[in-house]
């Protein structure tokens, strides 16, 4: 005769059942979230752009664009097949007061270096093993081919800023960084292994106080733009990166490290003088 199962316990075909519901719940979790980044980075992008970013079938893309669109998170352009993110998209970031404070303090200061320099700025954050743009003054020039706007991620040692942050954290984070590179193996990440194979790259930084990263392969138009980025500190830790970004056409690095070091790390360092000179976080609860 068969035993019944205890209350609340299930059959093994159930368990497996369960499990793969659990499984397929997190799939399309990711790939949502996936195809939100992809569009969120892109700010206006065609179904195939959205399929081919977060690696998806087309006919996922559509189902998971359409949805998002029915959250309001994602929009259809009205006169042309390309969907961008709504306002809504930003109250997923509500809370995050760290960034907000870096961006309060830089916003002026980039702004004032685009105007001596007229080239883009950029303020970002480390995400993962990748960067994210907090602020950019892209839409303040006309010399530039995209308008980053905050969201947008590049491979941490395929940018600049990237380079700039990894040769000035402490060596725990560093660590920590290089395993997300070894967990994943895409292109990016095999090349920023290679990359710190080598510690004379980040030695290099330390000393210049600068990090560079000629043709941009990871942005909107690849090849075309090239970057000089340097640290950005509040109180000692390394907590960003400040990027000037200009067309690779245009001038060498070499001359561009002459015209424009200095005057990054002097922003950098008014950036973070006006970053110790924010009020700490408030006790809890206070």
């Amino acid at each position: 005769m068969l035993e019944r199962p205890e209350e609340g316990a299930g059959t093994g075909a159930e368990d497996r059942e369960a499990g793969a519901a659990r499984s397929e719940a997190v799939r399309a979790l990711s790939r949502g979230l996936a195809v939100l980044q992809v569009i969120n980075r892109g700010g206006s992008v065609s179904m195939m752009q959205i399929s081919r970013g977060a690696r998806i079938p087309y006919p996922t893309a559509v189902r998971i664009v359409q949805t998002l669109i029915e959250e309001g998170m994602v929009e259809r352009e009205p006169a042309r097949k390309r969907y961008r993110p709504t306002p809504l998209v930003l109250t997923l970031s509500q809370g995050y007061s760290a960034e907000a404070e870096l961006v309060r303090a830089a916003r002026p200061l980039i702004v004032e270096l685009t105007r001596r320099f007229l080239w883009p700025i950029s303020i970002s954050t480390r995400v993962g093993s990748y960067m994210m743009v907090r602020d950019s003054t892209h839409q303040l020039t006309t010399l530039t081919l995209h308008n980053y706007a905050p969201g947008f991620t590049l491979p941490i040692v395929e940018c600049a800023s990237g380079k700039a942050y990894l040769a000035f954290c402490d060596e725990e984070e560093r660590q920590m960084i290089l395993s997300g590179l070894f967990a994943s193996d895409g292109p990016a990440e095999r090349m920023g292994r290679l990359l710190l194979a080598d510690p004379s790259l980040l030695r290099r930084i330390r000393a210049d106080g600068y990090a560079t990263q000629a043709r941009n392969s990871y942005t909107a138009n690849p090849g075309k733009t090239s970057s000089i980025a340097v640290p950005l500190f509040r109180e000692g830790r390394v907590v960003g990166a400040l990027a000037l970004i200009f067309f690779a056409s245009a001038m060498k690095m070499r001359e561009a490290e002459a015209r424009f070091a200095d005057a990054l790390k002097e922003t950098a360092a008014r950036i973070g003088a006006a970053l110790a000179a924010l009020p700490g976080p408030s006790p809890q609860g206070g």
